[in-house]
């Protein structure tokens, strides 16, 4: 699930000189949103953080590998339109230890356990390592339950609930549509070899109950 890492993102044709207030492309200047996406490239600088700040109300703070992930500053500079629907293959733990490894590679920004327990390893304003496609993750939110595909019972009430208003929360937030063209499972993202959620998980069931938490007004950031 993880992003293919390529090192820092090359600015390819585009020259961009920072200093005396100039940013030139091809003798253009440079769009202030591009500026805006450059700024992690630029040595010694980094946005603040604040340990343990979370997006979505009522979760518990559990970070991931900083290599399974990469500063950015969402949503100025990177569009979040889309919310990706993983499943562990494993439990709960198994799925916290992964993405606490540094030589894992990949993380998800949320971890949705069976009995509705909801973990965050990585702020929504950064690019996790999840989709298997770096503009699907500079674009996206993930969120990872505990379970098999190939299990049902393994994709509870209680798991689909939660789920449902974690998933309702980051629409809200970003002003995501709230249907199948924007949540999207892990399969359905272009190029991956990944078939979760699987057959088993219930897509009218899920987004009825997002829908249903949509409509109860958005949800706000706990931070």
């Amino acid at each position: 699930m993880g992003e293919k890492r390529r090192g820092t993102k090359p600015v390819g044709r585009r020259a961009v000189l920072i200093g005396g207030g100039a940013a030139v492309v091809g003798g253009a200047v440079l769009a202030r949103d591009e500026l805006r996406r450059a700024w992690y490239r630029v040595p010694g600088v980094e946005k603040d953080r604040v340990e343990g700040e979370l997006d979505h109300v009522g979760a518990q703070w559990t970070a991931a590998s900083r290599a399974n992930w990469r500063y950015a500053d969402r949503p100025d500079d990177f569009t979040i339109d889309r919310v990706v629907i993983h499943v562990v293959q494993g439990d709960y733990p198994t799925a916290l230890k992964v993405f606490k490894d540094p030589g894992h590679g990949a993380a998800t920004h949320y971890v949705v356990r069976k009995d509705g327990h909801v973990a965050q390893m990585i702020r929504e304003l950064d690019v996790a390592f999840h989709a298997g496609d770096r503009g699907m993750n500079e674009r996206s939110v993930g969120i990872e339950h505990e379970g098999f595909v190939d299990r049902p019972q393994d994709f509870t009430d209680a798991m689909y609930a939660s789920s449902a208003r974690l998933t309702a929360g980051i629409c809200a937030r970003y002003g995501i549509p709230v249907d199948r063209e924007h949540i999207i499972g892990h399969v359905e993202v272009e190029g991956t070899d990944h078939t979760d959620p699987g057959p088993h998980w219930d897509w009218d069931r899920y987004m009825k109950l997002v829908r249903d938490a949509a409509a109860g007004g958005p949800r706000t950031s706990a931070s």
